[in-house]
C-alpha cells in the first residue's frame, strides 16, 4: 500500500486503498487456493464507525461472518474465553498508520517510529492506549483506567525520554484518554472531500 500515491497521501478514504490492495492480492491467491471466500473480522460494532475499507471489502466480495452473526467485540471475546484461546482479552489492535492525521503523508519512517514508540508504552506496562503522530509531537492517549500511572513521576520520566529517544520533540497527554478513531472527530469538523 506504501507503493500507492493515494493511500500515501492519507485522504479521509486512505483506508479504502489499503484494504483494496490487500483485498486484490488474498483474493486472487485464494482462488488460486481453491477458496471460494476470503472472510474478514469485521463485527457488529464495528457497524455504526467511519470506515471506507468497506467498500473495497463489498467491491472484491470479502465476507464478514461475525457482522452477520450479529456478534459484538464483547462477544467474540467471550466466545474466546470459554473456547480456551489466549488472546481473548487482548485489546483492539488498528493499523499503524490510523494513528496519522488525515492529510499528512503516510511514510515508513512514520509507521516505524509510532510502531517503536507503542512497543516503549506497553514495555511500561500499559495495555490500552495509542501514540498518535502530529509531527514532531507524540498525542499519547490512555485509558482513563491507565491515566494516573502516565504522570506517576518514574514512569513519566521514562516514558518521555523512550519517545524523545525515538525523535519526537515533544509528547503530550491527551486528557480525553484512549478512545477508538480518535482522529476521525476532524472529519466532523470539517466536510469530507
Amino acid at each position: 500500500e506504501l507503493e500507492r500515491p493515494e493511500y500515501r497521501a492519507n485522504p479521509a478514504n486512505r483506508c479504502y486503498f489499503c484494504k483494496d490492495e490487500l483485498y486484490s492480492h488474498l483474493t486472487a491467491h485464494a482462488r488460486s487456493r481453491g477458496f471460494a471466500h476470503v472472510v474478514d473480522g469485521n463485527n457488529a460494532d464495528d457497524r455504526g464507525d467511519y470506515r471506507p475499507g468497506r467498500q473495497a471489502a463489498r467491491e472484491h466480495g470479502v465476507l464478514s461472518p461475525l457482522d452477520q452473526a450479529d456478534l459484538t467485540k464483547d462477544d467474540i471475546r467471550e466466545l474466546s474465553r470459554r473456547a480456551g484461546m489466549s488472546t481473548w482479552d487482548e485489546p483492539a489492535s488498528a493499523c499503524l498508520s490510523s494513528r496519522i492525521p488525515y492529510g499528512s503523508e503516510v511514510t515508513d519512517g512514520k509507521l516505524r517510529q509510532i510502531e517503536q514508540a507503542e512497543d516503549a508504552v506497553r514495555a511500561l506496562g500499559f495495555r490500552i492506549f495509542r501514540v498518535r503522530h502530529h509531527d514532531g509531537t507524540a498525542r499519547l492517549e490512555v485509558a482513563r483506567s491507565e491515566m494516573a500511572r502516565v504522570l506517576e513521576p518514574e514512569i513519566n520520566q521514562r516514558l518521555v525520554a523512550a519517545l524523545k529517544a525515538l525523535g519526537y520533540q515533544y509528547v503530550s497527554l491527551d486528557l480525553q484518554g484512549y478512545r477508538l478513531g480518535s482522529l476521525n472527530e476532524a472529519l466532523r469538523l470539517r466536510p469530507v472531500s
